[in-house]
Formats: C-alpha cells, structure tokens, sequence
C-alpha cells in the first residue's frame, strides 16, 4: 500500500507541534495509524558579527543564531485525510511537503 510522507519544518516549535499534533488528530478520527512526529535533528545557523559598525576599534562580536526544527510524519494514502491536511491553514512561518511513496 502506498504511504504518505509528510516533511515539517520551522523556526517556531510550538507552533510546528501544534501543526503536528492536529494533523495526528485529523488521522486519529478517521482511523489511520500515524507514524510520528518523528523529531530529527535541529539545523543551526549561526553568524558572527562585529560590534564597531566601522570594522576597527573593539574587538567585540555579536552572535546571532537561528534554530530550524524539523518533523517528519508517516501516513497510509487516504484521499479522505489528505483533502483534509491539505485544507489546513497553516501558517506561513511553517514548511510543509508532502510526498508519497511505495
């Protein structure tokens, strides 16, 4: 049977868990099995500035950084359910791809 392969990802966390959590429920009602949310691992990208706007004088730095949190979630093909994901209102701050597989 065909499965569904549901890719999240985001800068917020919670707002990324709660995405999750509804489309679990979504699945949970019409009787699927969900496989997930399965958390993998945490990109962080990180920049080093330096504080003189004049690029001499101090040597002081500011650090910035920005957490990317990724979930993945496992689904049987069910039109039923997908029309349903698909209708979500998901924020804009939150990536979904959705891709089936054999």
């Amino acid at each position: 049977m065909a499965k569904v392969r549901i890719k999240l990802n985001s800068t917020n966390v919670e707002m990324l868990n709660a995405i999750c959590q509804s489309i679990k429920d979504l699945a949970k009602k019409a009787g699927i099995i969900v496989g997930g949310p399965v958390p993998l691992p945490t990109k962080k990208l990180k920049v080093t500035t330096r504080k003189s706007p004049c690029g001499d004088g101090t040597a002081t730095f500011d650090r910035f950084e920005m957490k990317i949190h990724k979930r993945l979630i496992d689904l049987p093909a069910n039109e039923k359910v997908l029309h349903h994901i698909m209708r979500m209102q998901i924020p804009k701050n939150v990536n979904i791809k959705i891709e089936m597989k054999d």
